[in-house]
């Protein structure tokens, strides 16, 4: 099991930050060492915080955090970088000179609330430090135009369980290069089955890379790729029933077929949308036909077709997102 150092003063990892409008800088952060108190001052950086209040997950009022345990801090001046470490002082101006002298890790700015970009977490231990350094050379070249990729840790070591928990807290991935999973961490995993962790390891870093730009590919919406793939001129309209009618036509472009989602245009304006339920020519059902055929279709759409609308026929298939 792991042991913890309490007796020191609280230190640990800045895994959320942001500005409420009536609470002001709000920091998520995971005690690694020592116990963090209700009134204690503490600094992450040049930001420093005589704690208002300290509040567990569920938003409730607590005394204390002890090491692995997230808690939510109330009371900073400025809103602390994510991925920077915090320290305890005695004193408010001790804590002030600390930020000066900056913090162990790279302190990486937090996310600005108009942000369009999803945001991909990461957690990476790795046997050696040239190793880490290697990494996370390469994990940087990785395109962040779509994705912003935020290293929290980037440690020596097997995978524990405060980088479980830490993980945890802030939806990231653990990734290991040539490290061992603690069998504490799957304990910890099996002991609450509603935690969900994402945990690989690899030998090879270039495999390792590939499973960072796949899970932020993954991270992405599926890209919806529309083509068009033919048109109909409606000529004659032999009756309609609720939102169903049948439509005569000619096709004027490219080829039908049943199932098709159609945009109904009047003149140059966009009136109406539907779906081809059945194609007909001569009466008889009929999978697909070409242009110049003429064609009746069973049209069940949210518009009314007049004689004289266009009927723009298009396919839509949903694709990965690439980076």
């Amino acid at each position: 099991a792991l042991t913890a150092d309490i007796t020191s003063p609280a230190e640990g990892l800045i895994i959320e930050s942001h500005i409420d409008s009536h609470k002001g800088p709000i920091a998520t952060v995971i005690v690694e060492k020592g116990v963090l108190h209700a009134k204690d001052i503490i600094a992450s950086g040049s930001a420093t915080a005589k704690i208002k209040t300290l509040e567990n997950f569920q938003g409730k009022p607590i005394q204390k955090a002890l090491p692995g345990q997230p808690a939510v801090v109330l009371g900073f001046q400025t809103v602390p970088g994510v991925g920077g470490t915090f320290k305890a002082y005695s004193t408010i101006d001790q804590a002030a000179s600390s930020g000066k002298k900056g913090t162990k890790r790279e302190i990486l700015a937090p996310v600005d609330e108009k942000e369009t970009r999803k945001v991909f977490n990461l957690v990476v231990k790795g046997d050696y430090h040239g190793s880490l350094e290697a990494l996370e050379g390469m994990i940087k070249t990785l395109p962040q135009d779509k994705v912003i990729l935020r290293i929290l840790k980037n440690e020596v070591g097997d995978i524990n369980e405060n980088d479980a928990k830490l993980a945890e807290m802030s939806r990231a991935q653990i990734v290991g290069f040539r490290v061992k999973i603690n069998p504490g961490v799957m304990q910890l995993l099996r002991k609450d089955p509603k935690k969900k962790v994402r945990i690989k390891t690899f030998d090879v870093i270039y495999e390792l890379i590939g499973e960072i730009r796949n899970e932020m590919e993954k991270s992405l919406e599926k890209e919806i790729i529309r083509e068009d793939v033919g048109k109909i001129k409606a000529l004659i309209i032999f009756f309609g029933e609720k939102n169903r009618q049948i439509v005569g036509g000619k096709i004027t472009d490219g080829q039908i077929t049943k199932g098709l989602k159609l945009e109904v245009f009047r003149g140059d304006q966009k009136i109406g949308e539907g779906k081809i339920i059945n194609l007909q020519r001569d009466k008889k059902d009929i999978e697909k036909l070409n242009k110049g055929s003429e064609c009746g279709i069973l049209f069940e759409g949210n518009v009314k077709v007049e004689k004289g609308d266009i009927l723009v026929a298009f396919t839509e298939e949903r694709r990965k997102s690439e980076l």
